[in-house]
Formats: C-alpha cells, sequence, structure tokens
C-alpha cells in the first residue's frame, strides 16, 4: 500500500469545498451585501475546519451513502461560514482594529464598518440554512445535532465567550489554566466541533466520538499556540496577517507565558495528545487525521 498523501487528498477536498462554498453564498443579495459576503469567504484560507468535518467523516464512515457525504460537505461549509464570519468581526474597529486578513485588506477596509458588520451577519445565519435545507434526504435527527454543536461552539460557551474572555484580558497576565480555557473557546471549540460534526454526519457511535472530542481538543489548542508562535516569529508575506500585534495589544499568549521554547514544547505535548486519541479511538482510516494534527504543529502561516 502506497503511503498516504496529504497534498493529494487536501487538493482534491478543497476543491470541492471551494466550489460548495461558490455555489452557496450568492452574490445576489442586496446592495453589494453578496460581494462582502464573498470576498470575506472565497478564495482564501486554510479551510482547516472544513478539512476536519470531511476526515473525522471518512474515519468513521470510509463508504458512506450520498446523504452522508451532503451531511458532511453542509457541515464543513457550515463551519467556514462561521469562521469567516468571526473573523469579519473579530478584525473590525471595536474589537481587534485590524487591516489585513487573508493577505487582502479587511472586509471592513474594503466595504465599510456597516457593510462589514451585515456580511458577518449574513454568513453566521446562512451556516445554519446550509445545514437545514428544505428538501434533503439527511435524516432530521442529524440535521438538529448538527445545528446544535455548531450553535454552541460559536456561542457564549464558546467562540463568542472565548473572544469576550480575550477582550477583558488585555494587560493582565493569566495563568497557564485560564489561557487554556481562553483558546479553548476562542479558537478551540470550532475545530472541537468540526471533529465531532464529521463524526456526526457518519453516524459514529459516543465512543468514538468522545475520542476524537479529545483529539480535537487537543489540536484547537495546539493550534492557538502554534498561532502565538508565528505571531512572534513569522513575517507578513508568510501569515498573510499582521504580526506582532499581539505583543503590541499587551494581550497573553502561550509565548509570553512560557516563552517561545516553552510554547513549542507545549504545542509538541498538545499534538502528540491529540495522536494518541486518535490510536485509543481504534478507527483504521485516521491518516488525514493524522497528517492535519502534523500540519498544525509545523505550519508556517
Amino acid at each position: 500500500m502506497s503511503p498516504f498523501n496529504i497534498q493529494v487528498w487536501s487538493q482534491a477536498h478543497l476543491r470541492a469545498v471551494e466550489q460548495a462554498l461558490q455555489n452557496w453564498v450568492t452574490p445576489q443579495a442586496p446592495a453589494q451585501l453578496g460581494e462582502a459576503m464573498r470576498y470575506a469567504v472565497l478564495d482564501g484560507g486554510k479551510r482547516l475546519r472544513p478539512l476536519l468535518v470531511l476526515a473525522s467523516m471518512e474515519a468513521c464512515n470510509p463508504h458512506p451513502a450520498a446523504w452522508t457525504l451532503d451531511a458532511a460537505m453542509r457541515a464543513a461549509c457550515a463551519m467556514e461560514l462561521i469562521h469567516a464570519y468571526s473573523l469579519v468581526h473579530d478584525d473590525m474597529p471595536c474589537m481587534d482594529n485590524d487591516v489585513l486578513r487573508r493577505g487582502k485588506p479587511t472586509v471592513h477596509v474594503q466595504f465599510g464598518e456597516a457593510q462589514a458588520l451585515l456580511a458577518g451577519d449574513a454568513l453566521q445565519t446562512l451556516a445554519f440554512e446550509l445545514l437545514t435545507p428544505e428538501q434533503s434526504d439527511v435524516p432530521a435527527a442529524v440535521q438538529a445535532r448538527l445545528c446544535g454543536l455548531l450553535a454552541r461552539a460559536a456561542g457564549h460557551a464558546g467562540m463568542a465567550g472565548g473572544q469576550a474572555i480575550d477582550l477583558v484580558s488585555v494587560g493582565r497576565r493569566l495563568n497557564a489554566d485560564e489561557l487554556r480555557q481562553m483558546h479553548r473557546c476562542k479558537t478551540g471549540a470550532l475545530l472541537e466541533a468540526s471533529v465531532v460534526m464529521g463524526a456526526v454526519a457518519a453516524q459514529a457511535d459516543d465512543v468514538t466520538v468522545q475520542h476524537l472530542l479529545r483529539y480535537g481538543q487537543a489540536l484547537g489548542v495546539a493550534f492557538q499556540v502554534v498561532d502565538d508562535i508565528l505571531d512572534v516569529t513569522a513575517d507578513v508575506a508568510a501569515l498573510g496577517k499582521t504580526v506582532g500585534k499581539d505583543a503590541a495589544n499587551d494581550k497573553p499568549t502561550y509565548v509570553s507565558l512560557l516563552g517561545l521554547a516553552g510554547a513549542r514544547d507545549e504545542a509538541s505535548r498538545l499534538a502528540e495528545q491529540a495522536q494518541h486519541a486518535l490510536r485509543e479511538s481504534g478507527l483504521k482510516n485516521t491518516s488525514p487525521l493524522e497528517a492535519v494534527a502534523n500540519w498544525v504543529l509545523q505550519r508556517q502561516n
């Protein structure tokens, strides 16, 4: 058997995700709203969350039915829409006041603050529209569970709550547990939910879901640790967004808490924790999930 090639696998899936987003994020919304929405979502980003949904679905069900594939692709794109909306709002002057995202001007710079706010709102609601199509073979119970997972990951107990903690933590020195909790909500919640939503689309059993949840939890925090490292070590061209802004804004990070070497050690520990959860799951088709964990540790942007 030939070794797994993450590049071949990811490129095929990225093409499918990009085409689905092109189809589902309409340019026909009024008053340039569709244009702003598409600007926020298309032709940029790593698409890590959609890839996690699809990799998890494949790990749980190597021979999926057509409705399973549809549910997973809808979940993958819904997750990317939530992520994109969060970035649009996060970049606005009332939050991080950033002017560069994915190597191009942020949405509020390109379209104005009001239009950016509306684009984020519309992307958020479109995510749930994708998960609940009017005519679909996806069982209603699966649709409902996917909606619940996405809502909780994006809401006060997840991403939005983590951002709130982040805003009130400026200038404070958080301990390791406080910092981990903030980032498990702000960044990790959507990554965890991506993995679990793929398993739910595949109708995996509860034991399998718990193993994948532990993988997602470790991966989510590892991703943020590496993000903190890159904010110190990368340049704008490589990262595609403003660098050094965490230190400039006096935000607590893993680098400020542990030092650069300590942060790298923590990222390695978490990546191994994610791999261990996969080994414990007993699933056979985990090569894409294993490769994603390795990529998170080694990424340069």
